[in-house]
């Protein structure tokens, strides 16, 4: 079998998680690749909002005054770290410390600074707040999806910061072209 890794980088791809991958924590799930490489895989779920987490609350944890009173989408980024906040937000905010360039319009940033911006308004434009993310060791996406846990699409860059959450990953599977009532719960190969 020849390993998805050595053909293609996926970073900067959607993953969207086929019903009945056997992982409660995905179901309905669609990611954000924010890196992808032979030692490992690092993604953002788009799609699982948390109900009891605020912008808001977390500035006051932080003691940052959010002066602007932005309200920010937090959601659950994954299972990994899940104390540990990544704003993924447009491009017109950088940190020198931390922002990771994705894309065309999108960026990554993990420090606090990103956060007292948000707060203070001045940028960025566009963000999402996410609470740990999803990780992959060497190899381990590339199983999963050769045991179709999960299809993959272009992301749409446009979107991901400004998509309705709960319809997200039904639109995801429309970006491919594929009916949700078709998908089966089991997979296989001819």
């Amino acid at each position: 079998m020849v390993s998805v890794t050595q053909t293609l980088d996926l970073t900067g791809k959607l993953l969207i998680a086929m019903p009945g991958m056997g992982d409660k924590r995905f179901d309905n799930c669609v990611i954000y690749l924010c890196s992808y490489s032979a030692q490992g895989t690092m993604g953002l779920i788009l799609n699982q909002p948390m109900a009891q987490a605020s912008f808001g609350g977390l500035c006051k944890q932080l003691s940052i005054e959010n002066s602007a009173q932005r309200d920010i989408p937090v959601l659950c980024g994954g299972p990994v770290e899940a104390n540990r906040g990544f704003v993924l937000h447009s491009r017109d905010y950088h940190s020198a410390e931390s922002t990771q360039h994705l894309g065309a319009q999108l960026a990554l940033t993990s420090t606090r600074d990103v956060i007292e911006a948000l707060a203070q308004e001045t940028a960025p434009n566009q963000a999402s707040l996410f609470m740990g993310y999803a990780g992959w060791g060497a190899g381990q996406l590339d199983a999963e999806i050769a045991r179709n846990s999960w299809l993959l699409a272009d992301a749409d860059e446009d979107k991901i910061l400004q998509e309705e959450h709960g319809n997200m990953w039904h639109a995801a599977l429309d970006s491919i072209g594929i009916d949700a009532r078709l998908l089966s719960t089991q997979g296989g190969r001819a």
